[in-house]
């Protein structure tokens, strides 16, 4: 992956000024570690009519795959080979960007303690990358950097030269051109729109990213006519993150407008409201009952049985009294998601051996659920039709048998409270029924009957005088003299989970 910055000056403007710029000597030749591969930057030509600075980025393939856990392209879970042959040593992309911020970051904020008023003076720059994935085609790339002030020459690369009836590839080789534009600049440039015109990322993009790309694009993307193009792509079509980021930028034009600053024009809210406190999530609520439940038990070791995207998992993860911490869903995709909230790729190994995530159902007996102080199934039950209920039943109480589980579920009852649900409906559309509180009351009670436990309940939630909390928890706890027997035999088990058949087999 190679890149090139140059530059032309004169006996009283040496263009080996660039190497005062850039931080970099233009006589050494110097290598940087970063997280994928080490780069490497060096002068092909310095003297004071001309100064040419060269980023060369070896990236680590091995290493690639390693810490990615297969994100961004080509890193999908099913495409094993994709992952190790690709294009990613090649081609400029965020791996590029990511090395400019990381080799040239002085240089991109405009900083130069040996020459201070260099980094404010524009230069001609002439930049060259011989291969940049462009999923937009050579327009795309005009429409990208000519308001910038570039001269932009995008040539297609033919995808074999023997055979040009194949045609073009998505690759460009690209030439950028300006005597208007300066060093800082042209950094901030590449580092948002490489990315950009690849439409990819080799790293999960968390919210900080709106950050970098407003701190990138001041000055410049807030008036761009592809603004919502690169804000969207550059965070990855998160659309939560996209409209944040588009919010900010249109505060910042406003400003710009107005000649003002940015709190003069977001102030609609007096200052006295912003103090006030806001209601904490229902979502919250239960996550600090279920961990003030299973504190209680003396849990250490701990399930979570349709753990979904991982917010519980997140949170126990943070409390060293669990040691053990396993998230169980019958969704790969909720897993895949869970797996990046936790950002499992970048765990140390200490508390990445706390956390396991696995595929499973509920509807089936699984020997890996066995053993465990407790087990949490946090809005679960309520996604089972009514029939299945006795199944998961069985695969928890019966056959794995936590000395404590902990079930919550919706109050049907409280649903009146919700101004915009509609009568008579459920609180989510996946939702095959919403229990009242003697109803649940009445399940839990037989289930804990069944199978050795005793069971209280706790509301989750303010507790309405007449409809009562919006959640219901129950809190099974097995009898002392049920801790070493098994389920009863009056209960009939499910099936065995496949994985559970294959190793009775064997």
């Amino acid at each position: 992956m190679f890149l090139t910055i140059t530059t032309t000056g004169t006996r009283e403007r040496p263009a080996t000024d660039l190497g005062f710029l850039l931080h970099k000597h233009p006589e050494k030749s110097q290598a940087f570690s970063t997280s994928y591969g080490k780069a490497h930057v060096l002068y092909p030509e310095a003297d004071a009519e001309r100064c040419t600075a060269a980023l060369l980025l070896e990236v680590d393939a091995v290493a690639l795959v390693r810490r990615g856990k297969g994100k961004g392209r080509g890193g999908a879970p099913d495409a094993a080979l994709a992952q190790y042959v690709n294009d990613r040593p090649y081609a400029a992309s965020s791996l590029l960007a990511v090395a400019l911020s990381a080799v040239f970051s002085s240089a991109m904020r405009g900083v130069c303690t040996a020459k201070p008023e260099l980094p404010a003076q524009a230069r001609p720059l002439r930049i060259e990358v011989p291969a940049l994935p462009a999923r937009g085609g050579p327009g795309l790339v005009r429409s990208l950097f000519e308001p910038l002030g570039w001269t932009v020459s995008a040539e297609p690369v033919p995808l074999d030269t023997e055979f040009p009836a194949w045609g073009d590839s998505r690759y460009v080789r690209l030439v950028l051109e300006s005597e208007t534009v300066t060093l800082a600049e042209a950094l901030r440039h590449l580092y948002v729109l490489l990315p950009v015109l690849d439409d990819a990322k080799h790293y999960w993009v968390a919210p900080d990213e709106v950050d970098k790309l407003l701190r990138a694009g001041e000055g410049w993307l807030p008036g761009h006519p592809e603004q919502k193009l690169i804000t969207s792509r550059f965070l990855s079509r998160r659309w939560s993150l996209t409209r944040q980021a588009m919010e900010r930028l249109e505060l910042v034009r406003l400003a710009e407008t107005d000649d003002s600053v940015v709190e003069e024009i977001d102030n609609a809210v007096e200052a006295e409201a912003e103090t006030e406190e806001k209601p904490t999530p229902l979502a919250v609520q239960r996550r600090d009952a279920i961990m003030a439940a299973l504190g209680e038990s003396g849990a250490a070791r701990v399930l979570d049985l349709g753990c979904g995207q991982g917010q519980l998992v997140q949170a126990l993860l943070k409390d060293p009294r669990f040691t053990e911490i396993v998230g169980v869903d019958v969704s790969m995709r909720a897993l895949t998601i869970a797996s990046r909230r936790l950002k499992l790729d970048r765990m140390g190994e200490r508390q990445a051996s706390r956390v396991t995530l696995f595929q499973g159902s509920l509807a089936y007996t699984d020997t890996r659920l066995k053993g465990y102080d407790a087990a949490v199934l946090c809005e679960v039950i309520e996604h089972l039709d009514l029939p299945r209920l006795p199944a998961l039943e069985y695969a928890v109480f019966g056959s794995a048998r936590p000395r404590t589980v902990l079930v919550t579920t919706p109050n049907v009852e409280y649903n009146v409270r919700w101004e915009t649900l509609p009568a008579g409906h459920v609180r989510h559309g996946d939702h095959r029924f919403e229990w009242t509180r003697a109803e649940f009351r009445a399940w839990a009670t037989e289930v804990a009957g069944r199978h050795g436990y005793g069971v209280d309940f706790v509301p989750v939630g303010p507790d309405d005088p007449e409809v009562g909390p919006p959640t219901q928890m129950a809190v099974f706890s097995m009898d002392a003299a049920s801790m070493d027997t098994a389920s009863p035999s009056t209960t009939t088990p499910t099936p065995t989970s496949p994985n559970e058949k294959e190793a009775k087999a064997a």
